[in-house]
C-alpha cells in the first residue's frame, strides 16, 4: 500500500505544473502522441481513464493493463478527418504475468498519403513524393492489488522523419486505477502522459550550399543549420466512472473525465456505455473545451460528439475467448469526421 500511496502522490505532484494554456498552443511537437488508434476509447473520445484495461489502456491510462484475463491482441485503423488523406495504424500485445502484473506492447504509424515534391521554380511538382515516417512503440507494465489498485508505467520511443531530417524522443506515461462498490461499481483512475525528452530536428537536410562570404575564393561552403528544440504534449487525465446493473451481464456506465493539457485548453466530457450480455456495447460521449468560443479559428478540430459500437463474438458457447470488433466515429470541422476500427482477440 506504500507503493500505491507513492505513485498517487507522485502523479498528483507532477500534476501542479500542469495548467490548460490557449497562450501555449501549438508550440509543442510530436502531436501524433495526442491521436487515438483505438475504436473502443475513440467511441467515447477517450474519457475512459477510470475503466480501459488491456492494449488500449497504453494510449490513456496504462494502470488498466493488467485488467484482463489471458493474452490480448488488437488491430486498430483510423481515417484521420475524412477528406485529408490521412490514416493512423496501430497493433498491440498485452498478456498477464503472474497474476496480478500484466506486459504489454504497441506499435502506431502515421500514413500521410502521397505528398507531391515542389520547389519554388516547379510548384506544381518535380513527380516526385515525400515519404513523412512518424512512428511511436510502447513498452508498459501494470500491477494489481488485491483487485483494487492498480499501478502502471509505460515507456514509448518516438520517431519522426523526412528525407535527410529526423528527430527522436523519449516518453513516460504512468497512471492509477481504483474499483470499488459490491459489484466493483465504481471506478477512478489518474493518468499522466508525454512526459518526456525536448526533441529536435536535425540532420543533411537542414544543411545548404552558400558562395565563400569574403569573395577571396570562388568555391562554396556547406552551412549547417541547427532547429529549436521541441517539448512533448504532456497530459493529465482524471476520470471517475459508475456501473449501473440492469441484469446480471447487462449494465450501462455512466463516465465523466477531465484532461488538463499543457499546451492548449483544458477540456471535460461526459459519456455511457450499454452493455448487452458482453455481447454488443453501445457508446457515446461529448467533450467541450474549457474556453473554446464558438467559430474561433484556435478551437478544436473535434466538435465534440463521439459514438461508437462493439460485437464480442465468442469461439464457442460460454467461452470467454471471443473476438471483438469495434468501431467509432468523431464528429470535426472542418473535414468528414474520424473513423475508428477494431478487431481484437482475446484468447
Amino acid at each position: 500500500m506504500k507503493k500505491v500511496y507513492l505513485s498517487l502522490l507522485l502523479i498528483f505532484s507532477i500534476s501542479l505544473v500542469f495548467a490548460g494554456n490557449p497562450d501555449r498552443q501549438g508550440e509543442a511537437g510530436a502531436s501524433e502522441l495526442l491521436l487515438n488508434p483505438w475504436a473502443r476509447s475513440a467511441g467515447l473520445h477517450g474519457l475512459s481513464t477510470s475503466f480501459i484495461s488491456g492494449v488500449e489502456s497504453m494510449r490513456f491510462n496504462v494502470a488498466g493493463l493488467g485488467r484482463i484475463e489471458g493474452t490480448e491482441f488488437l488491430l486498430g485503423n483510423t481515417r484521420l478527418y475524412e477528406g485529408s488523406g490521412i490514416s493512423l495504424n496501430a497493433i498491440g500485445f498485452a498478456s498477464k504475468v503472474g497474476e496480478r502484473g500484466a506486459l504489454g506492447l504497441s506499435i502506431t504509424s502515421m500514413d500521410f498519403g502521397e505528398i507531391p515534391i515542389t520547389t519554388v521554380n516547379q510548384p506544381e511538382g518535380i513527380g516526385g513524393n515525400i515519404n513523412p515516417s512518424f512512428f511511436h512503440i510502447g513498452a508498459g507494465y501494470s500491477y494489481t492489488y488485491a483487485n483494487k489498485i492498480s499501478v502502471g508505467a509505460l515507456v514509448r520511443i518516438i520517431s519522426e522523419s523526412l528525407t535527410d531530417v529526423s528527430a527522436f524522443g523519449a516518453a513516460l506515461d504512468a497512471g492509477v486505477q481504483y474499483v470499488t462498490g459490491e459489484k466493483d461499481n465504481f471506478k477512478l483512475g489518474v493518468s499522466l502522459r508525454n512526459v518526456g525528452t525536448p526533441m529536435r530536428f536535425a540532420g543533411e537536410g537542414l544543411s545548404f550550399q552558400s558562395g565563400n562570404p569574403d569573395g577571396t575564393a570562388n568555391y562554396l561552403l556547406t552551412v549547417g543549420q541547427r532547429s529549436q528544440k521541441f517539448e512533448l504534449p504532456s497530459v493529465l487525465n482524471i476520470g471517475a466512472s459508475y456501473d449501473i446493473y440492469i441484469s446480471e451481464t447487462s449494465f450501462v456506465r455512466a463516465a465523466g473525465n477531465f484532461t488538463s493539457n499543457a499546451f492548449s485548453r483544458d477540456n471535460i466530457g461526459l459519456g455511457a456505455e450499454v452493455h448487452f450480455n458482453d455481447f454488443l456495447v453501445l457508446r457515446g460521449a461529448y467533450k467541450y473545451d474549457i474556453g473554446s468560443v464558438p467559430g474561433e479559428s484556435t478551437n478544436n478540430i473535434y466538435t465534440g460528439v463521439a459514438g461508437g459500437i462493439s460485437l464480442n463474438i465468442p469461439f464457442k458457447k460460454g467461452s470467454s475467448r471471443n473476438i471483438g470488433i469495434d468501431y467509432a466515429y468523431r464528429t470535426t470541422s472542418p473535414f468528414r469526421g474520424t473513423h475508428n476500427i477494431g478487431i481484437k482477440l482475446n484468447i
